[in-house]
């Protein structure tokens, strides 16, 4: 696994939370429990936090950063789709961030909201709760529904199972 600690600073990871061999974790970075951190997902803590809350899940080649002295907050049940981009937000629970999308520093994005795939959220956009962004760049196009709550939500459980699933049955073979 590549974890670094980073002046003097280590990751800290739940024991409920998996983290691929393949992912890399620099300085401080904090993963809470039952969250699952795909192959290739950086996450790296150096210039500020990345706190990752429980339940989320980061997927392949997604990139958390931050700027100097500031944090990346993703609260609980966070789901950041592949290759997503990530620098410097506070996202509320519940949240999805879609395939290949950019979010800039100081975005918040409130809870259950959904960002589409390839939106590109500019530095300080306020996303109210409940909220569909999409577009280059990204504007609030309308409410998200229940039905797509309950879906995102879903959605979300598998991927706390295959952290379950990955510490009990994923072996290298060769």
């Amino acid at each position: 696994m590549a974890i670094y600690e980073f002046n003097g600073i280590r990751p800290q990871i739940h024991p409920t939370a998996f983290v691929h061999p393949l992912a890399c974790l620099i300085g401080r970075v904090c993963i809470e429990a039952n969250c699952y951190i795909a192959p290739f997902a950086t996450l790296r803590g150096d210039f500020g936090a990345i706190e990752i809350g429980a339940g989320s899940n980061i997927q392949e080649s997604c990139t958390l950063h931050v700027r100097h002295g500031e944090v990346c907050r993703l609260e609980q049940n966070a789901h950041i789709g592949h290759g997503a981009i990530v620098h410097g937000a506070f996202l509320e629970r519940d949240c999805l961030i879609g395939m290949n999308s950019v979010v800039m520093d100081d975005v918040h994005i409130g809870a259950e909201s959904i960002v589409a795939a390839s939106a590109f959220v500019r530095t300080g956009m306020h996303v109210p709760p409940r909220s569909l962004v999409a577009g280059l760049p990204a504007a609030v196009v309308r409410r998200i529904t229940d039905v797509e709550i309950d879906q995102k939500l879903a959605a979300t459980r598998r991927y706390q199972e295959l952290a379950a699933d990955c510490h009990r049955t994923l072996r290298q073979v060769d």
